[in-house]
């Protein structure tokens, strides 16, 4: 079982990656950047 839940986890991380608001951060403040991590929480 503890494989199947890495697995989700490395896929969740990679399609974070391909999402490039967060790959690069190109957002200017840490305020924007996490609220682009919850944004990316909540669409999991």
């Amino acid at each position: 079982m503890p494989y199947k839940r890495r697995n989700t986890v490395e896929r969740s991380f990679q399609k974070s990656k391909t999402w490039c608001g967060l790959a690069t951060r190109y957002d200017k403040t840490p305020e924007s950047y996490e609220a682009g991590l919850h944004l990316r929480g909540a669409i999991l």
